[in-house]
């Protein structure tokens, strides 16, 4: 419990803190007078005032903010050069962009970091070596452990991993037989899967069998300097298009709502990720700096593709919207926002009273 939480606060205090950099250094840029940076949200554990600008860490680190001068729409203006709305249209869409795309960069730069340190992970074709076994999984509770060499299932033999998925997979809720050589014993056990659904390539959702465990790899390849560059950026962007992907086919309803987390799912699974290694936490935390990024520049009314959108109206009818229209639209978004944290906690009460 220690782990995830600490976890869970690290990755979501990272990604959260980039963010409204990326909003704070952009605004200072162009001239605008930061009235707040800060972290997480109130009530406060530590404030501090340097310069114009007071700096916080609020006690609920799930999100954070950067309060600039004359923002909100009923907030009175003096036409100061300081105030956010005294700026052209092009510096104020830099400054909302700015939070996203950094989110976007620091994935690029933990991918590079992963692939640079870690590097590719090597299989052995010729057998299924374990690797993390699920705790209170099926294959745990069967005494499969790490290390064990799996040999067959339902008495066929299999001499890799991908073979042993598509077997196991297709037997959801049922009972399976499998062998394994466990130091020098060959043990035989029966185990009943569980149930999960998972995305598939078409953008659907497959019901599947899952048993509980990892293939373990047997060696690492280092990428290089350049190889990893090369492959932080290209690794980066096939999650970017696969997140927009599932996005637009959850707007389309091509995809359940059921697949979509919230912050007790980002707990548990910073937990979890921890516990595998430093890689495979720092892979998830750009993972979700990706998916943090695409979230913000969606068209909704109080998130940055929101504002950006206004800013699209303003630049078009040469004049910004009025404030009856901004207040409304804000509120329809914090409904729409509320909405879906509602989704997301539903989802999350589910996964962990179902596993």
């Amino acid at each position: 419990m220690f782990l995830t939480i600490i976890s869970f606060v690290f990755v979501l205090g990272v990604l959260i803190f980039i963010h409204e950099l990326g909003h704070f250094i952009v605004a200072k840029r162009v001239g605008i007078k930061v009235e707040k940076f800060s972290l997480g949200f109130p009530p406060n554990i530590f404030a501090k005032k340097r310069g114009d600008t007071t700096y916080c860490i609020g006690i609920i680190p799930l999100g954070g903010y950067v309060k600039m001068v004359g923002e909100n729409p009923d907030e009175k203006t003096t036409g100061a050069d300081n105030e956010f709305m005294s700026k052209t249209v092009g510096q104020r869409a830099a400054v909302i962009f700015a939070g996203p795309f950094m989110n976007y960069i620091l994935a690029i730069f933990i991918l590079i970091g992963i692939f640079m340190v870690s590097g590719k992970a090597i299989f052995d074709e010729n057998k299924v070596l374990v690797g993390e076994v699920v705790k209170d999984s099926p294959a745990e509770n069967a005494g499969l452990v790490e290390d064990d060499i799996i040999i067959s299932v339902n008495n066929m033999k299999v001499s890799n991993f991908e073979n042993l998925r598509t077997e196991i997979n297709s037997y959801v809720e049922k009972e399976i037989t499998l062998s394994w050589i466990h130091q020098n014993d060959t043990i035989t056990a029966n185990m009943i899967t569980t149930r999960q659904e998972i995305p598939n390539l078409e953008g659907g959702v497959d019901t599947v069998g899952l048993i509980g465990f990892s293939q373990k790899p047997t060696s690492y390849q280092s990428y290089g300097f350049f190889g990893s560059i090369k492959h932080g950026f290209v690794t980066t962007h096939i999650i970017v298009w696969e997140t927009v992907k599932f996005v637009k086919k959850v707007v389309l309803g091509e995809v359940s709502a059921k697949m979509i987390g919230g912050p007790l799912f980002i707990a548990q699974q910073s937990g979890r990720e921890a516990k595998k290694g430093g890689s495979s936490l720092f892979f998830f935390m750009a993972l979700l700096s990706v998916n943090l990024a695409i979230l913000n520049v969606l068209p909704i009314p109080i998130l940055d593709g929101g504002h950006l959108m206004f800013l699209i109206i303003e630049k078009i009818k040469g004049s910004p919207l009025s404030i009856k229209a901004r207040v409304a639209a804000q509120q329809i978004g914090l409904v729409m926002l509320l909405g879906l944290i509602l989704v997301v906690t539903y989802n999350d009460i589910l996964r962990v009273f179902k596993g």
